[in-house]
């Protein structure tokens, strides 16, 4: 409830992790010679950790993979059977810090290496380029040219992955398989923003939170999908990892409030940020669902692990669980933690006025020489039932109607912050006195 800022990962949190390959680039533009999308599309499914289950062919995998494999089957290509022409025989994992995957397959003349990941990571590993069934040399222009058509995909908010390849004779040692490559093409894929995301973030703008993307994507896709759900606006600023490690801790705490968008990021990153906004006085809240995840889910005021694709280790880290991965559940989270604390403080109001106004009739009642204004059975009475339904009824009050119009409360401040104590005994004494008042008022007209 007392949330200040929400730092969030893009893909499947703020959209609908449901990838479809739209575009198919290499460095002349869009692709529309047949045999060049099929060999891209060829070399893209190999390299995927997809599974399809027959008869049904239903995909299970990673969204991206799984579109990328999709794509592929409605252009009548299918990955069992290249598998059993060139039969997998090693592979190098996709890991958050390379941004890379590689593949390597049995072919007639000795191996074949398919790398797919990160276009402006994956170039920087390629040394030629295909092209009509032959491969050049990739100059310094037509470098230019594919970081060109990487920034227009990326600009229109498509996330884009490189594909790459190299046959060998023999396996190289596993630092050179990624390097030489030839680079082959550009697939960019749609990620729909979720249902109500924007809404809720225009709420916690509302409600003084800080909505801040963290994600792997290049950052020109990163800043359009943010700009789309409104959490890049006015004079925000985005930032990518590279440029964060050239950046000191003292001086990204004192700036951190700037930025929003934070691309290509590791895990190793998300720690550096969420420590940054805690120094800069903010309470964090921090998604993530991967193993390497946890260090920052640990170092966060309020760690939120994915319920869905989480893992295991993801999910013991975090303070809180999302079943739906989806970030408008944070929001509402933070709707019911203010709801919760409010009817907290509500509740142990009203309990502690009402008995200071029972002490305070008790006392002054036998300083005045009053004969008994509370009886022990009338006392038990008023604390058994008059104040326990009352308080229960507090306790289950729904959110006021402007409670994300309020900036957050400060967690540093406690329960009775900002005068409680003092209308509490202003009000108990009330209730004393005007007892009291009653009482002798009775007695002398009753006896």
């Amino acid at each position: 409830g007392s949330s200040s800022v929400i730092c969030s990962d893009k893909t499947g949190t703020l959209t609908q992790n449901k990838m479809q390959v739209t575009k198919i680039v290499n460095h002349q533009g869009e692709v529309t010679n047949v045999e060049m999308i099929r060999k891209i599309l060829e070399l893209g499914a190999m390299c995927t950790d997809v599974e399809i289950s027959e008869p049904s062919k239903e995909l299970t995998g990673e969204p991206t993979e799984v579109a990328i494999v999709d794509r592929a089957l409605k252009e009548k290509i299918h990955k069992q059977e290249l598998y059993q022409i060139m039969k997998r025989v090693d592979d190098i994992p996709f890991d958050s810090n390379r941004k890379m995957m590689t593949t390597i397959h049995k072919i007639p003349s000795g191996y074949r290496i398919i790398t797919k990941g990160a276009p402006d990571i994956l170039l920087k590993h390629c040394t030629q380029v295909y092209e009509n069934g032959k491969t050049i040399s990739l100059t310094s222009n037509l470098l230019n040219q594919i970081e060109r058509q990487n920034n227009q995909m990326a600009d229109q908010a498509l996330r884009v992955l490189a594909i790459a390849y190299l046959d060998v004779n023999t396996i190289p040692s596993k630092n050179e398989i990624e390097k030489n490559l030839v680079f082959v093409g550009l697939m960019g894929m749609i990620d729909p923003p979720r249902e109500g995301v924007k809404e809720a973030v225009a709420t916690c703008r509302k409600a003084g939170i800080k909505t801040v993307m963290i994600t792997g994507d290049h950052i020109a896709t990163a800043k359009a999908i943010a700009k789309e759900l409104g959490i890049l606006k006015g004079q925000d600023l985005a930032i990518t990892g590279e440029e964060l490690d050239k950046i000191s801790q003292p001086v990204l705490q004192k700036d951190i409030m700037q930025y929003s968008v934070f691309a290509r990021v590791t895990p190793e990153h998300k720690v550096r940020i969420v420590q940054a906004y805690q120094r800069a006085g903010a309470v964090v809240a921090m998604t993530g669902d991967g193993v390497n995840d946890a260090p920052a889910l640990k170092n966060a005021d309020i760690g939120i692990a994915m319920g869905k694709n989480g893992t295991d280790v993801a999910k013991n880290a975090a303070d809180m669980i999302l079943t739906d991965d989806n970030f408008v559940t944070i929001v509402e989270a933070v709707k019911q933690g203010r709801n919760i604390f409010d009817n907290i403080k509500k509740a142990v109001h009203f309990l502690i006025a009402t008995n200071i106004g029972e002490i305070v009739t008790i006392f002054l009642g036998l300083l005045l020489g009053l004969k008994s204004p509370l009886l022990a059975i009338q006392l038990l009475w008023v604390n058994l039932v008059t104040d326990s339904l009352p308080a229960i009824a507090l306790g289950l009050e729904s959110p006021d109607k402007d409670i994300m119009s309020r900036k957050p409360r400060d967690s540093r401040k406690g329960i009775f912050a900002d005068g409680l104590w003092s209308k509490i005994f202003v009000e108990g004494t009330m209730l004393g006195v005007l007892t009291l008042f009653a009482f002798s008022i009775g007695n002398s007209l009753y006896g």
